[in-house]
């Protein structure tokens, strides 16, 4: 297919070039760093523990602070949180962050350095209703933004006030929704919308965002924006962020795979790692994500160019169609790979941290949701009888062909030379340099075989991503299981790997990973593998949950509350529940999610099913029990397996 210019180099990285906005004290986009932010989860109205909650996310790294403005109130209350601030010595840029309230931020452009609106929700009011508009209903639609929307824009103008506006995928307008559906498309049309409003006022002091919480949408939207943008000679910085990543493990391997991805591209001028937990613990996660491109530069291997087309599609999820071998490939979902190879001996007791446990005294093995489909065992031989859902992996010189669902592991040489080979399961380690003519040729018709494709270049993702364009531009619908070695600390490891193997899957790019770290446990090797392929959408193994990153219009303890639900729901393979603090972030916001858990004031909480009301304004103390019930009542509860000691 053509290709539709959306970053500077699909082979190279090169940061796609931005105009500098000028936000306080720091500028954003240019030849600027990237830029680490966050957002307090204080009551705009509590003036001191905001000021030391900001503090603390300064001290953790943080370069501009935002905070939420819901009413005329708080957003007044910015100038004494701002002084007191420069009163302890620190002058922060404050973003005000604002929703359906133009008054308010007509007011805090007047008191901090941006402003964020969101054009979802800005100057519409959202009823999940279709409208059937014609162009001309259509035009006085957009004449009624302009004139709500006018006033903000000369404020900002006169005060050298920044903004940025910033698209939720799940807020989109009904307005929107109704003419471009809930796309990547529409989050692109909303931004335009406002940004046509700002050029024709000769307003540039603007930075984009493209949020949301599928990766997948997330990921295509920036693209798009990014290539309109190009077509309409534009260049506004953009801020990059998964919105409703969760907490823990689980939300910072969500937002890795979304904002990694951009980063890999060039893309992003500044990041916020949206998780469920204390902002100043956003500030490390962000950190590191962006920390891996300072030297890429420098450290980069050339990789070969594309000639003139670009099979992919980055603004559409296409799986790459490939032969089905055995389970890898065609219609299966992508494959997770253990490796025990550095082990002198594997025993049963070796795969308890890959999903199997095996009872001595049942003599029966237990497999959990998290299970490996492969192991990687090297030159070793088991000596014990393997599950049934289990293969086994093992280099050419010590493959025992003799063994059920064991299979080769050759490198590229030994697989042209070999006249050994599996009938049903062959694996060939290869780099980007093996896919010659010859091994391509002897591959093509195989229907018997899997690449495992691995790369040493500091920019993997673009060489891997090339590597598998040139098997489709050869015609080859061979599998392809991507191989990451690492040798990193743990957090890394995890945001790194899922920048990597993240970035193929959005693009529908792989068939498996194999990621493995000697620094890391080997349960966390497995949990990242399975994180990461539900991150990207590629195969469910648990519960997900959407859940928003807590601000002063929290109506509860989001730490907390999240923490009860998944201590009740977290054996819940697929389902996905929304847990929101307020309206904002309600039923849009988890647009995604099968059930919703939203405050909707002080001690009341409203259940959701869908984007669909079913109990309102329960007591909080009551609605833990209630969506419980409500899970049970669509028939998507199942009890909590026992597990054989």
């Amino acid at each position: 297919m053509s290709y539709r210019k959306y970053c500077n180099s699909l082979t190279e990285y090169k940061r796609f070039r931005t105009r500098e906005v000028r936000v306080g004290n720091i500028g954003i986009g240019g030849d600027n760093p990237i830029r680490v932010q966050s957002m307090t989860t204080t009551d705009t109205m509590d003036t001191e523990a905001t000021v030391a909650q900001s503090i603390r996310m300064i001290q953790a790294g943080c370069e501009l602070i935002r905070i939420t403005a819901p009413s005329i109130k708080e957003a007044e209350n910015l100038a004494n949180i701002k002084a007191e601030l420069k009163r302890r010595g620190y002058d922060i840029p404050i973003c005000a962050d604002i929703h359906f309230t133009p008054n308010a931020a007509e007011i805090a452009a007047t008191i901090v350095e941006k402003v964020r609106v969101n054009p979802g929700n800005y100057a519409d009011r959202k009823k999940f209703e279709t409208i059937d508009y014609t162009d001309e209903s259509y035009t006085a639609e957009l004449k009624r933004i302009r004139e709500r929307f006018i006033p903000l824009v000369e404020i900002c103008k006169k005060h050298g006030t920044a903004m940025r506006i910033g698209t939720n995928h799940g807020s989109l307008s009904d307005r929107i929704l109704s003419r471009y559906g809930d796309t990547p498309l529409g989050m692109v049309e909303s931004a335009m919308e406002f940004l046509r409003i700002c050029r024709d006022l000769d307003f540039h002091d603007i930075v984009l965002s493209m949020k949301a919480s599928n990766t997948q949408v997330m990921v295509q939207a920036y693209r798009l924006l990014v290539a309109t943008m190009l077509e309409n000679d534009m260049n506004y910085p953009l801020h990059l962020g998964v919105t409703e990543a969760g907490e823990g493990e689980d939300g910072r391997i969500k937002s890795a795979v979304g904002i990694g991805t951009l980063l890999e591209d060039g893309l992003g001028d500044t990041v916020r790692v949206s998780l469920t937990e204390e902002p100043e613990f956003e500030i490390p996660v962000a950190q590191e994500l962006v920390a891996r491109y300072t030297k890429r530069t420098q450290l980069q291997k050339p990789i070969p160019a594309f000639n003139g087309s670009y099979p992919i599609d980055p603004f559409q999820f296409f799986k790459r169609g490939t032969n089905t071998v055995v389970n890898i490939g065609g219609e299966n979902v992508p494959r997770v790979v253990a490796d025990l190879s550095d082990k002198e001996v594997v025993t049963p007791a070796n795969l308890f941290a890959f999903g199997y446990n095996y009872s001595v005294e049942l003599d029966k093995w237990n497999i959990t949701d998290l299970a490996c489909d492969y192991l990687f065992i090297g030159d070793k031989q088991l000596e014990f009888e393997i599950p049934g859902t289990l293969g086994i992996i093992q280099n050419l010189n010590c493959w025992n062909a003799e063994r059920e669902r064991h299979y080769p592991l050759f490198t590229a040489a030994e697989f042209l030379l070999s006249d050994t080979v599996s009938d049903s399961l062959n694996f060939i380690s290869v780099r980007i340099n093996d896919l010659n003519e010859a091994l391509i040729n002897r591959i093509s018709n195989g229907e018997n075989t899997v690449l495992v494709l691995e790369s040493s270049n500091a920019h993997a993702l673009s060489e891997l991503r090339r590597a598998i364009c040139i098997l489709t531009e050869n015609n080859s619908s061979i599998p392809v299981i991507v191989r990451r070695n690492y040798d990193l600390d743990e957090n890394a490891f995890q945001l790194y790997a899922s920048t990597d193997v993240g970035g193929l899957l959005v693009d529908g790019l792989s068939d498996g990973c194999w990621i493995t770290d000697p620094n890391v446990p080997n349960k966390v090797l497995n949990s990242t593998s399975f994180g990461i392929l539900q991150a990207a959408r590629a195969r469910t193994s648990k519960t997900e949950y959407i859940s928003c990153p807590s601000c002063g219009r929290t109506l509860f303890d989001l730490q907390e509350t999240t923490a009860k639900i998944r201590n009740r729901t977290d054996h819940l393979k697929g389902v996905k529940i929304g847990i929101m603090g307020c309206i904002v972030n309600g039923p849009g916001e988890m647009a995604d999610a099968d059930y919703g858990y939203v405050g909707t004031g002080k001690g009341k909480i409203t259940l959701y099913k869908g984007q669909e009301v079913v109990r309102r304004n329960l007591p909080s103390e009551e609605a833990l029990e209630a969506l419980e019930e409500l899970i049970k009542e669509h028939g998507d509860w199942v009890e909590r397996p026992q597990i054989a000691e």
